[in-house]
């Protein structure tokens, strides 16, 4: 070190070489460029859609993607999953830590100040030269991480939103369900008591008996079976929102009438609205900073260091610190280099998988809505068959038996027609998720597509809420 008593000129000249050293600083390593990826035009499925209109669907501009369904109690349920659900805790928390990290990278950049010493006392200054850039590709490096957590956590909270509405949703299916169930075994058990009453004044015979019997505890058992889904449903949604099981139920309420269709925009906009897109392409920065931070570390690394001693004084200085001999002097750049590669392909891999999602998803919205009407229409049939049957059986013209055989023909085409507006039901939430949670026409630029940022800020808003 250089004492600065002595030598009066010294610290002119490392103040003019200090200004030619942050002059001639440089940020080494590629600048980052998102990769282009091939998206094609149009969704191939959204052309069998059905035509959409907002208003009627109960649509309002900025409302939670769930509101469409129109279901009070999804609502209040869905308040809760961001309240109280843990492992949506737990990303929150992982974005707080890259947060941490990224002001302790953005610290780097100013000098540190020491108190004391060893055997002495006094303060330091140290302050790294940041002349080939190794400091500001970890400040991008952490930024970029910062934006991938918080999309993480978005992408988490869709997930899980889209879970509780489908068990919420399965859960009203098996209530339907259980309606029709319950019915019929009260049904089979009427006529297990009047083939018995047949059998006493011997009208009927034993294999009757043993007919009516089975048809009984079969329908009992279909009913206990889905008593037990129901109950496993019920559970599911009470974790997911963050209670135990004990102190959650419930009540049975008829499933939805109507499932709204979800119109399906460019396949471009995903590449702004879904979550975990926005997360991998966040990645691929972070990835191109580290080449630079790699090849900075091959170049030499410069201290200034100053500060007042108790036993020395006043001490001024500059410290070089240069790398000599690396058996791998390369090794760092290109292991960075390949991270880049596979963040690359990883991204490329979460378009074409959030394309096939909104196909997916789209046919069946398309196919199971035809499949619905065709089958509603034959559900509808056979009620009212089932209601002639019954005049007919009031009337003393049919026997309670074969009354029965067309009132279970028309539960199976009843079930039958719940079981599919269940499942499109899941497909629209599903689709819904596809598409990351709203199906709106972005009004961002070009810009801000390659740059999330902005969006990413609102998440981070709510971090401290979760």
């Amino acid at each position: 070190m250089i004492k600065s008593k002595k030598m009066h000129i010294a610290p002119r000249v490392s103040l003019l070489g200090l200004l030619l050293l942050l002059h001639a600083c440089t940020v080494v390593g590629p600048d980052y460029v998102r990769p282009t990826i091939d998206v094609p035009t149009k969704f191939k499925e959204a052309s069998n859609a059905s035509t959409f209109d907002e208003k009627s669907a109960g649509i309002q501009s900025g409302a939670a993607w769930w509101s469409i369904y129109a279901d009070t109690e999804l609502d209040k349920l869905m308040l809760q999953i961001e309240q109280r659900n843990y492992s949506l805790q737990t990303y929150a928390a992982k974005v707080r830590q890259a947060q941490a990290l990224a002001a302790i990278a953005q610290a780097e950049k100013l000098p540190n100040v020491v108190l004391g010493g060893t055997n002495d006392f006094g303060i330091r200054v140290n302050w790294e030269l940041d002349l080939w850039g190794r400091i500001q590709r970890n400040i991008e490096s952490n930024n970029a991480n910062v934006e991938a957590t918080l999309a993480d956590l978005n992408a988490a909270k869709l997930s899980l939103q889209a879970q509780l509405a489908q068990n919420y949703f399965l859960l009203r299916a098996k209530d339907a369900d259980l309606v029709r169930l319950d019915e019929m075994t009260n049904a089979y058990e009427k006529l297990l008591k009047i083939t018995r009453n047949q059998y006493a004044v011997g009208v009927s015979d034993k294999g009757s008996i043993a007919q009516a019997q089975a048809q009984f505890a079969t329908a009992q058992a279909q009913a206990q079976d889905a008593r037990i889904t129901r109950q496993q449903l019920e559970h599911a949604i009470a974790v997911l929102i963050g209670k135990a099981p004990a102190d959650f139920s419930i009540a049975m309420a008829p499933l939805a009438n109507s499932v709204p269709t979800i119109p399906a925009n460019l396949p471009s906009e995903l590449l702004q609205r879904r979550a975990d897109i926005i997360a991998a392409e966040r990645r691929m920065l972070v990835a191109n900073a580290r080449i630079g931070a790699a090849e900075a570390s091959k170049y030499p690394k410069f201290d200034i260091a100053a500060g007042v001693s108790v036993r020395k004084g006043g001490l001024g200085g500059l410290r070089l610190a240069a790398p000599i001999y690396s058996g791998a002097p390369n090794a760092p750049r290109e292991k960075a280099e390949a991270d880049f590669d596979e963040d690359v392909a990883s991204y490329r891999q979460t378009v074409l998988t959030s394309l096939l999602e909104v196909e997916d998803n789209l046919a069946a919205q398309n196919i199971l809505t035809q499949a619905y009407i065709a089958q509603d229409l034959a559900a509808s049939s056979s009620r009212q068959a089932a209601q002639i049957a019954q005049n007919q059986y009031q009337a003393g013209i049919l026997t309670y038996q074969a009354m029965l055989e067309v009132k279970a023909a028309n539960l199976t085409n009843e079930r039958a027609a719940l079981a599919l507006q269940g499942r499109r039901l899941l497909a629209s939430v599903a689709l819904v998720k596809a598409l990351g949670g709203t199906w709106q026409t972005s009004t961002s630029s070009s810009s801000d597509q390659a740059n999330p940022k902005q969006t990413d800020k609102r998440s981070e808003n709510e971090v401290g809420k979760l």
